[in-house]
């Protein structure tokens, strides 16, 4: 369609609406004027404006700058997003299992799915894609490369391949098929009693995957279970009702949600008998639990039906649903809050009240308001997430380690250490030697990267301050002095946070030979909650004591 035939279709429409708005009263006149005006404008400025306008990316950004002013969780989907839509619904799409970056114009995998025709094929890890299907990647757009591998399924696609320590170029021949993101990438047995469950999504086949992974470590000796829904972003209700459904018994009210279309409010119970009422049950949390990850967390809380350790969870609390709009686009729309069994909604922030510049800001912990759990009557609170019943410490990483990790040191020494070395002991036990570290510091040090410290970034700010206000000259030399004291080295950093990095590192080599599962069985012995949950489960009369309010 022309734009100039766009724009009479568009003026149509909108008069049609202002023949449909004006009766119901002034409210529906405002909104026809105002899409009357809108509808004019773009006539303008497609009949005036000094360069041609695309007609498609310019509605788009005029929606998508609309709809930020509500909240971000309502989104307009246009046709050519639908595929990733479907994708983030159910964690489905067709290709072979890879996830790419792009570096300084190379094309590098970087994470591998198992199970996928990627895996199968041979392909590893940091292996850089010079070609798909004879198509040279160098001169294509980022972003090419995932459209040229995704495809039909059933249907081949040729990778020339780069792999580290060779200039050899390898051809992969791989069938695509249906690949499907897990909800739960791992499940297993901590130890002998404690069962393990991570959970990090919640799409169509969320509750099934929980139900498998559940019914498999019962059969294997689990007598007490950690749920893992930290970096949880959330996703379908249905989900979450149906994985609390496993905890707690048939017709449990699970989750309520209020709305302002009153047909739409509903109160959601469990369906189906429970799996397991009695078994101990400590559920992880972080700041980046969200949605549904929070609805599970605070209901397990509300029904004092297990411990939830970790940090205060991120605070969304609305509900959304989708709308088909016409020529196959949608609208993802906020319609209602969630209320879980004690009354609360845990939503952090309120979009309805913005500040004057635009910005909106957290509910204060002050006015944050006292529930009560169904069983013990513990008291909990609304807005701001869900706390914890046992909070652990998350240190921030050390500047140099973000570093090491945001600028691919680690990574790259990963590929690195893979070649050298091309088996390592099972994922659980592998572990660098001090001579293994110290290696990596030395070759560290010469590679491309730098960092600025917080108290060299504060340090600057200070400088700038006082040169604003003219008392520069007085303390420089004490500004002198105090930065030469702040002045970082490479090496020094690296070996002073030699425990973190050095973790981060087993983690990321690790995952070249075991994927992510692996990395998930590595980080047993270090990670600091599931650690918590241990000595929880080794002291069950404190266990009992924390869910009756002691």
């Amino acid at each position: 369609m022309s734009a100039k035939s766009l724009i009479i279709t568009a003026v149509t429409v909108v008069g049609f609406s202002l023949a449909s708005f004006t009766d119901p009263g002034e409210r529906f006149f405002e909104i026809a004027k105002n899409l009357d005006i809108y509808a004019t404008l773009f006539k303008e400025l497609n009949r005036y404006y000094v360069d041609e306008i695309n007609p498609n990316r310019t509605i788009k950004t005029s929606i998508d700058a609309m709809l930020k002013s509500f909240d971000p969780y309502t989104v307009y989907y246009a046709e050519d997003e639908i595929e990733d839509y479907m994708t983030m619904t159910t964690g489905k799409y067709n290709g072979i299992g890879i996830v790419t970056s792009n570096r300084n114009g190379k094309i590098l995998i970087m994470l591998i799915d198992e199970g996928t025709p990627a895996e199968k094929s041979g392909l590893r890890i940091g292996d850089e894609i010079v070609k798909v299907d004879g198509i040279d990647l160098a001169a294509r757009k980022i972003g090419d490369a995932g459209k040229l591998i995704k495809g039909q399924t059933g249907t081949a696609v040729k990778l020339t391949v780069k792999r580290y320590g060779t200039d050899k170029l390898e051809e992969f021949s791989i069938t695509r098929d249906v690949v499907k993101m897990k909800n739960v990438p791992y499940y297993g047995m901590i130890n002998n009693e404690v069962g393990y469950i991570d959970l990090k999504d919640f799409t169509s086949t969320a509750s099934k995957e929980v139900r498998t992974a559940f019914t498999e470590l019962k059969g294997k000796g689990m007598k007490k279970l950690v749920l893992d829904l930290r970096e949880n972003p959330g996703g379908l209700l249905n989900m979450a009702v149906d994985i609390c459904n496993i905890f707690l018994p048939k017709e449990s009210e699970i989750v309520s949600t209020k709305g302002k279309v009153q047909d739409w409010n509903k109160t959601y119970v469990g369906l189906n008998a429970a799996m397991d009422t009695e078994i101990p049950v400590t559920v992880l949390t972080n700041s980046r639990s969200a949605s549904a990850a929070e609805i599970v967390a605070g209901v397990i809380q509300d029904y004092d039906r297990g411990v939830l350790i970790g940090q205060r969870s991120y605070g969304k609390g609305l509900v959304q649903i989708t709308r088909d709009l016409t020529y196959n686009t949608k609208l993802k729309v906020t319609t209602a809050k969630y209320y879980i069994p004690s009354g609360r909604c845990i939503q952090a922030i309120d979009y309805s009240h913005r500040n004057p510049d635009g910005s909106v800001g957290k509910l204060p912990d002050s006015l944050r308001r006292p529930f009560k759990t169904k069983k013990s009557g513990r008291v909990v609170y609304d807005g701001g997430g869900v706390l914890p019943d046992i909070e652990v410490d998350k240190p921030y990483p050390a500047a140099v380690t973000l570093a090491l990790s945001n600028k691919f040191i680690l990574f790259d020494y990963a590929i690195k250490y893979h070649f050298e070395h091309p088996t390592i002991k099972p994922a659980k036990d592998f572990e660098l030697t001090n001579a293994e570290y110290n290696d990596f510091v030395k070759w560290a040090v010469t590679q491309d990267f730098d960092y600025t410290t917080q108290a060299e970034k504060d340090l600057n700010l200070l400088e700038a301050s006082a040169k604003r206000e003219r008392y520069f000259e007085n303390i420089s030399e004490q500004l002198k002095a105090l930065r030469n004291k702040l002045s970082h080295s490479k090496e020094a950093d690296i070996m002073k946070f030699k425990d973190e990095i050095k973790t981060a590192l087993e983690q990321e080599i690790v995952v070249h030979y075991y994927l992510q599962k692996g990395t998930r069985e590595q980080s047993f012995a270090k990670d600091p909650e599931i650690q918590e949950a241990l000595k929880l489960f080794g002291d069950m009369p404190r266990y009992q004591s924390i869910l009756k309010g002691n």
